[in-house]
């Protein structure tokens, strides 16, 4: 293969112009942008792997309207200058379920399938990075977010994640009052609302009919549930459960086990209300959506439905300013 150097497919990310010179070395917006802006590289850096110049690529830049940065070494975040609040707290949830370290030290990435879920993380952390859509190995659609912050990166570090945590991930530096919403982060990367109705004892009795909720939250690591367990219940006093691990995937003996944390019907009613304490919080919109009609206060039906009553519900009471009868 000629240029063997270079990564394949990158120079002919665009098509040559047939009205430039043989030794116009076409070079694609997108990819310029991605090496200079989301990866950082400097200009000597890209220029080999592109098989150019560093002033073609000053060129290029210019000509595609991108900023070019000062002359010198890349500005660092300190680690001092981030600040915990609420939409830092749910970024780390979300990237201490689903999102990865890269073990250079700068780069991270969150993918999902959900892409409002990628947009909320973007504006948590006030992202300018371009989502991309990628496929994986059963032929499934993920939309992903890739970034580079090494102040960032390093602060992850110092309050307990690490690169290839999966099944290292324990206990993390969340301050209390922050922890509502680092949950909620955690439940949209790795957990579930599920609300579902249970008939299997339909068929001896119509009226045993039972509306499930189960408020869950996954991971490949127990020390890390272990610790979620703890501190939900230390500030909400609330304990959930965490049930015999099971196989990851069905049949795959000595694969890894995963686990889950589970609340039943009354727990996950007062943990959604914790966690979605207002509507503006960000959050997975169709999480809030199952969750939505558990959030509101004690309420009122005219008559009692098949099964047990709801929880919270006050069913068969008459209304104020009604007369019996009047539905």
């Amino acid at each position: 293969m000629r240029g063997g150097s270079r990564d394949a497919g990158w120079v002919d990310a665009a098509p040559r112009d047939p009205t430039k010179p043989p030794s116009y070395v076409p070079i694609a917006a997108e990819l310029l942008r991605r090496l200079y802006v989301d990866e950082e590289l400097t200009v000597d850096a890209i220029a080999p792997r592109l098989g150019c110049a560093t002033t073609t690529v000053f060129r290029r830049l210019r000509s595609f309207a991108i900023p070019v940065r000062p002359t010198g070494p890349i500005p660092r975040r300190h680690i001092h200058e981030i600040r915990w609040d609420p939409e830092v707290a749910y970024a780390v949830g979300l990237i201490a379920t689903d999102g990865n370290l890269s073990r250079d030290g700068r780069h991270m990435s969150v993918t999902s399938k959900d892409q409002d879920l990628i947009e909320t993380l973007r504006r948590c952390l006030r992202l300018s990075n371009s989502i991309s859509r990628i496929q994986n190995r059963t032929g499934n659609f993920y939309h992903k977010v890739q970034w580079c912050d090494r102040g960032l990166y390093d602060w992850l570090l110092s309050i307990g994640l690490t690169p290839a945590k999966s099944l290292t991930l324990g206990p993390l530096a969340v301050p209390d009052e922050c922890f509502a919403d680092f949950f909620r982060g955690c439940i949209d990367g790795d957990g579930s609302v599920l609300v579902y109705v249970d008939k299997y004892h339909a068929d001896k009795n119509e009226r045993y009919v039972y509306e499930r909720l189960y408020l869950s939250l996954v991971s490949a690591s127990h020390r890390f549930l272990d610790w979620v367990r703890t501190t939900v219940q230390r500030l909400t006093g609330i304990n959930g459960s965490i049930p015999a691990k099971r196989s990851a995937e069905k049949g795959s003996e000595g694969k890894h086990p995963v686990w889950v944390l589970r609340y039943a019907k009354q727990k996950s009613i007062s943990l959604l209300r914790w966690i979605y304490y207002a509507p503006t919080v960000p959050c997975l919109g169709r999480k809030r959506a199952t969750a939505e009609r558990f959030l509101h206060p004690l309420g009122h039906a005219s008559e009692r439905p098949v099964g047990r009553p709801r929880v919270g519900w006050l069913y068969n009471t008459r209304q104020p300013g009604r007369s019996e009868g009047t539905r």
